[in-house]
Parts: C-alpha cells; sequence; structure tokens
C-alpha cells in the first residue's frame, strides 16, 4: 500500500487525500536547529513502497530543502518509488532571460526536483512558453486540470453566470468552462508594466445586462489583474463580481484588497487559503493508482544505509538536536 507523507502545513490536504484513496496517511517530523538547519524523520517504515510527498509549493523557499531531505530520506529507507504531490508548482515565471545574466529558474528548479523525485503530480502549471512540463522536468509528470471543477462550482452555486477571462491567453480555457455551463464568456485585455503594475481593458459587455460576472482565472499571486477587473466590471453596470482561481497565492495583502470589490471569491485547495472552497484531492487520488504500475521510468532504489556507532548504541540514546554527553556540551 502507498503512503502520503505531508511535509509541514499540507497535513489537511494528505489527509484528504488518503482518505480518498484508502492509503496510510504517514508522518513526519521536522524542526529547525538553532542554526538554522533542519531535521527531518519520517515516522513510518516505507521499505519497498510507494511513498507520495505531499507539497503544495506556494512560498517554495521556506521549506524547499525539508522537502528534498525527507524524499532522500525514504529512498535511503528502501521506498520503492518517491514521488511529489505538489497541487500547486512554483517557479515557473522565469522561462526565458529577459535582462542579461538572469537565472532560468525554471529549469533549475526542474533539474532539482527531476533529481530528488521518481515522479510529479501537480494541477494546472502555469506554463507560458513551454508547451507542457515534459520540456522542462527528467521525469514523469501527471499534469490534472481543475477546469471542470470550477465550472461544476460556478453552476451550482451562481445563478446565471458571464465568465470572464482575464486576459487573451485564458480564451480557450475559459470558453471551455462556459461551454461546459452552457454560458456566455468574455475575455479582458491586459497590459502588465510590471510585477506590480498592472492595466486592464474591459470591452463592452452591455449585451450581457442582467447577468452575474464570474472573474476566472488559473492563479491569483499578486492580484493585480483581478483587483483591476473587479474594480472596473460594476462601471459598466454589472454587479459585483464572483471570482474563481485555481490557485489562491494573494500574496501581501491583495486578498483584503480584493474581497470588497467582489460579491466571493473562491479557490481550490491547492494551497491552504481561507477563499478554499473546492477540493482536489479526488482529482488527484484518482491519478496516483496508476502510477504504481510502468516502473522502468523508477530509478533503482537504495539499500537500507547501514547503522553507524551511534545508531547501533541505541536510536534513542540523546536526541540529534542535542550534543552527546562526552563532548561537554560543545
Amino acid at each position: 500500500m502507498r503512503i502520503i507523507l505531508p511535509l509541514p502545513g499540507n497535513e489537511g490536504f494528505a489527509a484528504r487525500l488518503a482518505q480518498e484513496g484508502g492509503w496510510e496517511l504517514g508522518k513526519l517530523e521536522t524542526r529547525r536547529f538553532p542554526d538554522g538547519e533542519s531535521y527531518v524523520r519520517i515516522l513510518a517504515d516505507v521499505t519497498d513502497r510507494p511513498v507520495d510527498l505531499v507539497c503544495t509549493l506556494a512560498r517554495p523557499d521556506e521549506g524547499f530543502l525539508r522537502m528534498v531531505f525527507a524524499a532522500d530520506a525514504a529512498r535511503s529507507l528502501s521506498a520503492r518509488e518517491v514521488n511529489l504531490v505538489a497541487p500547486y508548482l512554483a517557479y515557473m515565471r522565469q522561462d526565458r532571460r529577459f535582462q542579461a545574466g538572469e537565472a532560468l529558474t525554471s529549469m533549475t528548479f526542474a533539474r532539482i526536483v527531476s533529481a530528488a523525485f521518481d515522479r510529479l503530480v501537480t494541477v494546472d502549471p502555469h506554463l507560458h512558453r513551454y508547451p507542457a512540463l515534459s520540456a522542462l522536468y527528467g521525469v514523469p509528470d501527471t499534469t490534472l486540470h481543475a477546469s471542470q471543477l470550477l465550472a461544476d462550482w460556478i453552476a451550482s452555486e451562481v445563478e446565471g453566470p458571464l465568465l470572464v477571462g482575464p486576459d487573451e491567453e485564458s480564451e480557450q480555457w475559459v470558453a471551455a468552462i462556459a461551454e461546459r455551463i452552457d454560458a456566455p464568456h468574455a475575455v479582458l485585455r491586459k497590459i502588465r508594466h510590471g510585477d506590480r503594475r498592472v492595466e486592464v481593458e474591459v470591452p463592452d459587455l452591455a449585451r450581457w445586462h442582467g447577468r452575474q460576472p464570474v472573474l476566472v482565472d488559473d492563479i491569483a499571486s499578486s492580484g493585480r489583474t483581478l483587483i483591476e477587473a473587479a474594480g472596473k466590471l460594476p462601471q459598466q453596470g454589472f454587479p459585483k463580481p464572483v471570482v474563481t482561481v485555481v490557485h489562491g497565492i494573494f500574496a501581501e495583502d491583495s486578498y483584503e484588497r480584493l474581497l470588497p470589490l467582489c460579491a466571493r471569491v473562491v479557490s481550490t485547495d491547492s494551497v491552504s487559503h481561507d477563499s478554499n472552497a473546492i477540493g482536489l484531492a479526488a482529482l488527484v487520488a484518482r491519478a496516483l493508482p496508476a502510477q504504481v504500475q510502468g516502473g522502468g521510468n523508477v530509478r533503482q532504489r537504495r539499500p537500507p544505509e547501514p547503522l553507524d556507532e551511534v545508531e547501533r548504541a541505541g536510536l534513542d540514546s540523546f536526541p540529534a538536536s542535542d550534543p552527546p554527553s562526552w563532548t561537554a556540551g560543545r
């Protein structure tokens, strides 16, 4: 049976995922040493078992090393395979050099993740110039899509919706959701002047007066586009819009600024947030069992590492965060 291991902050999603699949929910012990280094311990037997580490990668720099340490620990403990379930996948923004000398962080990040894991499962990665994750990642990936879940939520919760995409790039995606629920759609024009300055042009939507606008986006990061659009739609005589997004990052105070402009703000639980209303666990669970097959792409697991002198003397002789007595506290 596969075992689900959550990184800190991912316990809720991991529990729902384990329950959906009928799998064991494991536990990690993590803490920081006084010098800032990370301690990681797997509190489960992973020998010869598929291990799925659950770690949404919003704000990835805070816990990325713990994730890599946990993956390597599982492999060293002879796990059959070590997979990453990242409902939100970070570092997709920098996909080219806009200025000389810039790091191509999307490629660097992909190489590190590919070296640590056997497979990657994620939801609606924010692809720009890459046709698919396989252009970046050197391990098999399962790319899931939440559009059907968003469509079903809108159909059940919003009466007479008018779907509105934030920019021209969203046209195909928003059109597919609109078609599923038999609703009209429109697309705005976004002009980005930097990371924090966005201008939005709204076309004439008068023919759809009487409908409830629903802004649909794959990610709300800085929230600038949604804030601009939500403020302009009522200027054409519409009620405050409903906002639905797959990944609710809502950096800094963007959520607090957006909320008064909207009738409601809803996101999936790919990133834990107060706006979560659409669960992804069932979607992810359906994708996991198939991964146990086709082991030819799974790197050879390592044999268990031999016990060192301290381990042979007794694993519980002293905690790793404390020096042994014979060092006089040094």
